[in-house]
């Protein structure tokens, strides 16, 4: 996925810097810092253990780091570390300008409404209240992604995996979020199932112009979304730059490796 033309030029959405987190004396991840900017897709890739999911639960304010800072351009602060932030005030942000992705749809769902009220709850988070618009956005945003209409009502237990996921992605999408995070979004699908599933998941990403971190071990995925890669080991960064470039012509032993397919992850 090429960036295109201008797209760095922009002020940047999020700035991490020098972020570090440990586990007591493990090392979760450690100065890691880089840019987004709107439009931009950022694929964050490594094997099991490398500290790409600390590293995602630290910016999304899920993890408190230990040290550094993830600032975030808010709409009501502007350019703002969201750890200096009340609790209130964060949590409103995450609700209001944030969506996260699950690997497992099950943890981005509330399992016991249906379908439609998981998509459509975002809203009600927004202030909402009329109950026949908030119906016709979740009706537009299931065909959005391909979803029977008709099966608004039905519980998300009743849909496949795959359909789970696309009912998460447009219970994230719906109240238009500027950064969206996904945490290996095609995991555990089937391979028909998770190539369509990309293929929405772009169109979408250009569409809405959003700002996406994406981990994943797939470097067909990362190819497909991303239009910058960062490669992590042991915690560390060891390669970033654009995707074909890191794909390509791997620089790091270990970007090597994973690029050939030699290490397992």
């Amino acid at each position: 996925m090429n960036a295109p033309a201008g797209k760095f030029d922009v002020e940047p959405l999020l700035r991490v810097s020098d972020l570090t987190k440990w586990y007591g004396h493990v090392l979760g991840c450690r100065d890691v810092s880089f840019e987004l900017r709107p439009g931009e897709v950022l694929g964050v890739v490594g094997e099991s253990g490398s500290g790409k999911t600390t590293l995602l639960n630290c910016i999304s304010g899920k993890l408190e780091p230990s040290s550094g800072a993830v600032e975030f351009d808010t709409y009501r602060f502007g350019l703002k570390d969201i750890y200096s932030l009340s609790e209130p005030d964060r949590r409103r942000m995450q609700r209001e300008e944030w969506g996260f992705v699950h690997q497992n749809p099950r943890d981005g769902l509330r399992m016991r409404v249906s379908g439609g009220a998981n998509v459509a709850e975002p809203l009600m988070y927004l202030g909402q209240r009329h109950y026949g618009k908030m119906r016709q956005a979740t009706i537009d945003w299931l065909d959005r992604v391909e979803l029977d209409t008709r099966r608004i009502d039905d519980k998300p237990r009743n849909f496949s995996g795959g359909m789970q996921q696309r009912i998460q992605v447009a219970r994230n999408l719906i109240h238009g979020p500027r950064l969206v995070f996904m945490d290996e979004p095609t995991g555990g699908l089937d391979v028909s199932v998770q190539a369509r599933l990309l293929d929405l998941l772009r169109e979408l990403v250009r569409d809405l112009n959003l700002a996406v971190i994406i981990v994943t071990h797939d470097m067909a995925v990362a190819r497909l979304m991303a239009d910058r890669l960062m490669v992590m080991k042991g915690g560390h960064v060891v390669e970033t730059g654009l995707t074909d470039q890191v794909l390509d012509d791997p620089q790091h032993p270990y970007s090597q490796l994973l690029v050939s397919s030699v290490l397992q992850i």
